[in-house]
């Protein structure tokens, strides 16, 4: 029973001119906010340890997860967009480029048990691809009314001369 005291007890030192209540209730508030913050860490070290990536990762940690791998071949340079798309569908997946060809070109390796889910993001990533270039950019607008405005401005030239009357 003793050993059991002995184990519970807590030494705090405090240098303080005056021992006041609040000055003990801040000094125990502060020793329960460090034991707090002590205690979440190693939880994290622990949990750290245990906890598979998600979402855009390397193919080694792909493959190591030991769940199948397929691939899809992505041209262009919006591969930046479809990042945005897959972690919005929560697909584990690798993007790898593929430096022999001339064009950009990226293979998007995924998890087989996640095929519906990439599909659902592909054809989402295509649909907005498609809107983005059907849709006219807004530098080529503001030439367009640039132009059109122009001729109107050449029109409004005043000749500045002074009358003098006798």
């Amino acid at each position: 029973m003793q050993e059991e005291i002995e184990n519970r007890t807590v030494s705090l030192a405090i240098r303080t001119a005056e021992m006041t209540g609040n000055v003990l209730r801040s000094a125990v508030s502060h020793y329960l906010a460090y034991r707090k913050e002590k205690k979440n860490t190693r939880a994290a070290q622990k949990s750290c340890e245990k906890v598979k990536p998600v979402g855009k990762q390397t193919v080694k940690e792909l493959v190591g997860q030991n769940q199948g791998v397929s691939n899809i071949e992505v041209t262009g340079n919006s591969i930046k967009c479809f990042d945005k798309v897959a972690r919005k569908y929560g697909v584990d997946y690798a993007v790898v480029k593929d430096k022999s060809a001339d064009k950009p070109r990226f293979l998007v390796f995924f998890k087989a048990r996640d095929a519906d889910a990439i599909t659902a993001a592909f054809t989402e990533f295509i649909r907005n691809r498609e809107k983005r270039h059907e849709k006219p950019s807004v530098v080529k607008r503001i030439m367009d009314l640039r132009q059109a405005v122009a001729p109107k401005e050449a029109v409004k030239v005043r000749n500045k001369e002074k009358r003098l009357e006798r």
